[in-house]
């Protein structure tokens, strides 16, 4: 079976002043997705909502200097992303991954380099374990193969074993390596010929990372979030417990992603996490087809182009909803303790508009006193 869709490239391109300014915001201190979306849709532009920071900041309760990314800052990570042969791309923009487009919390700027129509086919990930065995590598390339001349582009780790098996066996038909570093820092070291490879040829190497950032263990989870949020599906093959794979599965059911797990001995630690997976109602998988056939229902041309048509406003010039008074923000403030709770239930709960409790959320998030969980939920930090 091969996808008979092609990709819509729909979208807005940012202009270079945009850019600038966009590369900026969420390089600034406390900036992250979820804060960059509140920010643009309060502000309007990301030149607006890097003049408002530092008194967001200070409203929220912060008692130290606020650090905002400077243009010199963002040109400089600009000019190194074209001498690596990369380019930023926005989340409304027409090469932006279109099933990435659609989670929570997206991030509003990744750095791609390689064949950049792979971003925006569809896509299946897979992952698994580091130290795979050698029928697991053999299955995961298998199901790779299988995918790719089924028109599906395959996105993992660049991690060993079944990341790698993954990646080669789809050189030739396409592939997305997505990187906990930036571009130019590629983890593990002896996975570079390979991600040239892939960069060479009809593959393509994200991050929403920096240029120049070593990868640390806490980046990982990042990196498994834009694997589920780029594919329709993920497949895990070999995962133990407590696995980065289990993370990966996570968040793409989270993102209403179909998760794909091939059932392994129970004497084998490597499959407890992927029998696990099973148990708790993940696809079995034990061929290509099963993966190809769920996955058909989500290729659908109308499907795919619907992804693509829903795009986010990038900027817009209205002028910023007035900031709620003293009264208005302690009340608001009172209504948020150390458990998650929805931000609708604390707009119905405090009866003021949405604007008005979204400023409060950021001036609280932009002073490192709030915690987002995912799903609309939000904390305060708690205190020691």
């Amino acid at each position: 079976m091969t996808l008979n869709v092609s990709a819509q490239r729909t979208g807005i391109a940012l202009t270079e002043r945009q850019r600038i300014a966009w590369l900026r915001l969420i390089r600034s201190d406390n900036v992250g997705p979820a804060t960059f979306r509140d920010l643009i849709n309060h502000f309007g532009t990301a030149e607006a909502a890097l003049e408002a920071l530092p008194d967001l900041s200070r409203r929220g309760g912060s008692d130290r200097t606020f650090r905002i990314a400077t243009v010199a800052d963002a040109e400089r990570e600009l000019e190194a992303a074209h001498r690596f042969g990369a380019v930023f791309v926005g989340i409304g923009e027409p090469d932006y991954p279109p099933a990435l487009r659609e989670i929570d919390g997206a991030p509003p700027l990744i750095a791609v380099k390689g064949n950049i129509r792979a971003a925006t086919r569809p896509s299946l990930g897979i992952v698994g374990s580091r130290n795979a065995s050698v029928s697991g590598a053999k299955f995961a390339a298998m199901i790779a193969r299988d995918a790719g001349a089924a028109g599906y582009v395959i996105t993992s780790g660049l991690a060993r074993g079944i990341d790698t098996a993954a990646h080669r066996a789809s050189l030739r038909t396409g592939t997305i390596a997505a990187l906990a570093g930036g571009l130019d820092q590629p983890y593990p070291p002896e996975n570079i010929g390979l991600l040239q490879e892939i960069t060479s040829g009809e593959g393509l190497a994200i991050s929403e990372m920096p240029f120049g950032w070593e990868p640390r263990a806490r980046d990982f989870p990042r990196r498994n979030r834009l694997i589920a949020g780029v594919s329709l599906g993920v497949t895990i093959v070999e995962a133990a417990n407590r696995s980065g794979s289990l993370i990966t599965a996570r968040y793409a059911a989270d993102f209403g992603r179909l998760v794909f797990a091939v059932p392994g001995s129970p004497l084998d630690p490597r499959c407890h996490g992927t029998n696990d997976l099973l148990k708790q109602g993940a696809t079995v998988t034990t061929s290509s087809a099963d993966v190809l056939e769920a996955l058909a229902p989500l290729t659908r041309d109308d499907l795919l182009t619907r992804l693509d048509v829903k795009e986010p406003t990038i900027e817009n010039t209205r002028a910023a909803p007035a900031a709620p008074d003293d009264g208005e923000r302690h009340r608001i403030i009172e209504a948020l303790g150390p458990t998650p709770v929805e931000i609708d239930d604390i707009i119905r709960h405090t009866e003021f508009s949405a604007s008005q409790v979204h400023l409060v959320l950021l001036e609280l998030d932009l002073a490192g006193q709030l915690c987002r969980h995912g799903a609309n939920l939000v904390s305060l930090v708690p205190t020691e």
